[in-house]
């Protein structure tokens, strides 16, 4: 979020004199020192053997008595690295590579629940159980995966969320943890059956804006946006219970925002019981940018775990904005974590706020460790699928983006046009992300309207990104950034132009994709591109949507 929260945290800090304002751990006032930050990501130890990364997850969480008729499963991860990832351990591989099975065992309360083999080195193996054998209950299941390999015996531990039918009629978004996916029931609540939801909105301002005028809930919906994230406080409960209503009443999701009481579990404890039972409630949210402020690192997890003990049936999610400040210790709290890098007109050296110079261990320049690219945003998404999986959590978390919509104050000289807008969302998908919720509502009409234009082609387009049989291949080629998603026989080819000057993107770069163009092309995305034969043509900072094949 914009840097009016560290304006915030300045003042506060000068009434409690404290030494010096930070950011990010950062000390930014000209008159403070420079001091390390810490919290750096521990940058994990290369090993000179061979290391099996042997992870277990459940595909969906979470599992409900509707569930017990069709079989349920895990995933298996079992890459072989030289890393010293959390739970990596030595293997002694044949001279010839990577050869057998692990023979894989899953335990709960020491009873066998599924066994099966996977190919050491492979990623998202299914094996599939019966919920038949277990009741539903309200906290979660341990469970002991067990993998040998000749001699070897190697061990993980996961959870498996299988909840009783929700009370009251609850809605409950499930997450298909082979992509990451949410899957979800209409908002309107009249029933239907789940379906993948890719969350394309903006944080809206909810006093004077939304709550003072419902008629753009139905303005928002009819833009093709998927979810509203409104920004507390909600001071009038009645102005905060139309809004929902209003939102079930048109089906548009709500993203419930409590990063003002998240610390506080009396107030969790009211919100939630307020809100769960709300057909159009997708997700909840709780911390906003914490890693910024002196938030207790323990506190989304505490927020976490409460969430979960009142309602099981919604993933959690928090928006993490440094580069490398204490991820670990944030991150361990949330089901889905977003990134908020806004590289847009700001002046990434020198802090146009402090007057300070802005560096790894000082200053705030309102993109932390940024270069001021639009390369920012791929690199920060990368590398929370790098600490994803140094962590052991590539199968339970998911990312998601908050492109810069906002601009023309504190740090940031301009707002992004349009254009740029789908740029940094585009990129970021490509980069792995599984939702797009922009700062902030209401924006230019620029932003508006491209945002739109991107939310109605993600109706096709999540076929694809959100497909479990998707694969999925990566092409940068002088800074035009391409995801290509193969289902069967068809291909989403996503190319977006992150250079100030139009470029083109050969297809036939692609091994297999130039045939597929002899089928038949169909553009589902034009934000300044167009495609001829096998050559896509993009505008300058031009993004294109093409099904091929």
């Amino acid at each position: 979020m914009p840097r009016l929260v560290a304006a915030g945290l300045l003042l506060a800090s000068l009434l409690r004199g404290s030494p010096a304002a930070t950011w990010c751990g950062k000390n930014y006032m000209a008159t403070d020192p420079v001091v390390p930050p810490g919290g750096q990501f521990p940058v994990p130890d290369t090993s000179s053997s061979s290391l099996l990364a042997f992870r277990c997850a459940p595909i969906i969480k979470p599992y409900l008595p509707e569930d017990a008729s069709s079989p349920a499963g895990f995933l298996i991860d079992a890459p072989v690295t030289f890393s010293q990832v959390v739970g990596a351990a030595p293997i002694a591989l044949p001279a010839h590579g990577f050869a057998g099975a692990l023979d894989v065992t899953l335990k709960i309360s020491g009873k066998t629940i599924a066994r099966g083999p996977v190919a050491v080195n492979a990623t998202k193996v299914e094996i599939p159980f019966s919920l038949k054998s277990l009741q539903p209950q309200a906290t979660q299941f341990n469970v002991e995966c067990t993998a040998t390999y000749g001699s070897q015996t190697f061990t993980a531990n996961t959870t498996l969320s299988y909840l009783p039918d929700p009370p009251d009629g609850r809605s409950v978004t499930k997450m298909d943890l082979r992509t990451g996916a949410l899957l979800a029931k209409p908002a309107t609540g009249k029933g239907g059956a789940y379906e993948t939801v890719f969350p394309v909105g903006f944080y809206t301002n909810f006093a004077g804006y939304i709550a003072s005028n419902l008629s753009l809930i139905d303005e928002i919906a009819s833009q093709g946006f998927t979810v509203i994230h409104p920004i507390p406080t909600f001071d009038n409960l009645t102005a905060l219970a139309d809004v929902v209503q209003r939102m079930e009443e048109v089906g548009i999701y709500l993203m419930y925002d409590m990063r003002w009481t998240y610390m506080n579990n009396t107030a969790v404890t009211e919100e939630v019981n307020r809100i769960k039972n709300s057909p159009a409630l997708l997700l909840w949210y709780t911390g906003d940018e914490p890693d910024g402020t002196s938030d207790p690192l323990n506190a989304t997890s505490t927020a976490y775990d409460l969430i979960y003990s009142l309602d099981g049936y919604h993933p959690v999610s928090l928006v993490l904005n440094c580069q490398d400040y204490y991820w670990t210790e944030y991150t361990a709290g949330t089901d889905i974590v977003m990134q908020d890098t806004y590289p847009v007109g700001i002046n990434a050296t020198w802090s146009v706020e402090w007057n300070t110079p802005c560096t790894p261990d000082y200053g705030d320049c309102g993109c932390d460790n940024c270069a001021g690219s639009f390369e920012d945003i791929s690199t920060r998404m990368d590398e929370f699928a790098q600490r994803r999986f140094a962590d052991g959590w590539e199968l339970s978390k998911a990312v998601w983006t908050v492109p810069q919509g906002f601009g023309a104050s504190e740090y940031w000289s301009r707002v992004p046009t349009g254009k740029e807008f789908v740029v940094q969302s585009v990129l970021a998908i490509n980069h792995g992300a599984l939702g797009v919720v922009s700062w902030d509502a209401p924006t230019t009409d620029d932003v508006t309207a491209s945002a739109s234009v991107l939310a109605k082609s993600l109706a096709t387009m999540k076929e694809f990104i959100l497909s479990p049989q998707a694969t999925f291949a990566h092409v940068v080629s002088d800074r035009v950034d391409v995801g290509l998603w193969t289902v069967g026989a068809r291909t989403l080819v996503l190319a977006t132009n992150l250079n100030y000057e139009a470029k083109v993107f050969d297809m036939r770069s692609v091994k297999g994709l130039a045939a597929k163009t002899l089928l038949g092309t169909k553009q589902v995305l034009d934000s300044g591109a167009e495609v001829q034969g096998h050559i896509i043509s993009l505008e300058s900072v031009g993004t294109g949507g093409f099904v091929v094949g």
